[in-house]
């Protein structure tokens, strides 16, 4: 752990310490997102899906409530393209953002005969599923796909590189600096990097984000 301790040794500690604070919830929130993925339906996991293409430039709360509010009132399965924007309330970009919900609505839920779950189920790995995602949903980089499997309990195994993580990252000294944009390249150089650092402090990659989302927000959301 030496590489990553040096001048930093209060802020590891303060994270192994909220890390034993917060384990049986973070083990409770991840048996939440197993649930999805071993019981979920076709419905629950469309509702991540339109969650994660949400979430980049927004608050993650805010795009909960409004997919809850979708769900609620059928909007998220029956409505147009505007009806949908008008529920983005907290999300930017609503009108794109609305067109990427409706198509992959027709691609995923309303064809019976292709859907989210059987396709991650081709995929040989949590990396290959990444990528399929990436390639074939519109809306979704790579952060929204690692969050997207996380949230469905496809896998706790790959980062999720949000604001809140970067930016306990660079505190950390396990990144050099903060980048204003990501490559593949470079988001998967910076999750090397955090893998590594999470085997160094022993907190599994899928708890670690959950203990810096805390750390930064006093909650644990999905």
């Amino acid at each position: 752990m030496d590489s990553f301790s040096t001048g930093r040794e209060h802020q590891i500690k303060e994270i192994q310490a909220l890390y034993v604070l917060k384990r049986k919830e973070i083990l409770l929130r991840l048996k939440d997102f197993k649930r999805i993925w071993d019981k979920g339906t076709r419905e629950e996991i469309f509702a991540e899906i339109v969650y994660c293409i949400l979430t980049p430039m927004a608050r993650g709360k805010m795009c909960c409530i409004a997919v809850e509010n979708m769900v609620r009132s059928k909007v998220l399965f029956a409505g147009d393209r505007s009806q949908i924007a008008s529920e983005l309330i907290g999300a930017r970009f609503i009108h794109k953002k609305s067109a990427y919900i409706v198509e992959a609505r027709d691609k995923f839920l309303l064809n019976r005969d292709v859907s989210l779950r059987s396709k991650l189920i081709q995929t040989n790995d949590s990396h290959d599923a990444r990528q399929w995602l990436v390639q074939n949903v519109k809306g979704i980089g790579y952060k929204e796909a690692s969050h997207f499997l996380r949230n469905i309990g496809f896998t706790q195994n790959l980062a999720i590189l949000d604001r809140h993580i970067v930016r306990n990252l660079y505190s950390l000294g396990v990144i050099g600096t903060i980048p204003d944009s990501f490559s593949k390249r470079r988001y998967l150089d910076m999750e090397r990097r955090m893998m590594d650092f999470s085997n160094a402090i022993q907190i599994p990659i899928g708890h670690l984000d959950l203990v810096m989302w805390y750390k930064e927000t006093g909650e644990i959301l999905k």
